[in-house]
């Protein structure tokens, strides 16, 4: 979701890939369906793993999974700053499936709060440090 949300809302002020360790293979369908009631395009995305990113230079590195804040990411070259956004996977939310959609539509509320103060976040005249705060400062938006 979050790769779509930056997508849409950053437009060509960034560009945007998820990624993660362990894949699926495909996006959850209910990650589509709160996308869409969105209005947010859901053409080409897809499940990756961030093998698919070692070696190319990224800026910033934002996990949003909560069981990846204590994974080992891969070394991109660079320093890009690194931040950590956790919400809970709702994938792997236990519920009926109304209980599930509203995890869904809630987790995607969250991550699209974060992402449009990423968005509004004076990304040039700033230190790295100063952003690297503000990143963090994101991540306890809920």
């Amino acid at each position: 979701m979050a790769e779509a949300l930056l997508a849409h809302h950053g437009g060509a002020q960034f560009i945007s890939n998820s990624a993660g360790s362990f894949p699926t293979g495909e996006v959850h369908p209910l990650s589509l369906t709160t996308l869409k009631a969105r209005g947010i395009p859901t053409t080409g995305y897809r499940s990756k793993s961030w093998d698919e990113f070692t070696g190319q230079p990224i800026d910033i590195v934002i996990t949003v999974c909560d069981a990846a804040a204590g994974e080992s990411c891969p070394i991109f070259p660079g320093k890009p700053l690194k931040a950590h956004w956790g919400v809970p996977d709702p994938a792997k939310f236990q519920g009926t499936e109304a209980e599930t959609r509203i995890e869904f539509a809630r987790v995607c509320d969250i991550l699209e709060k974060r992402i449009k103060a990423l968005i509004r976040l004076p990304l040039n005249g700033i230190s790295n440090e100063e952003l690297q705060h503000k990143l963090h400062a994101i991540g306890e938006l809920s």
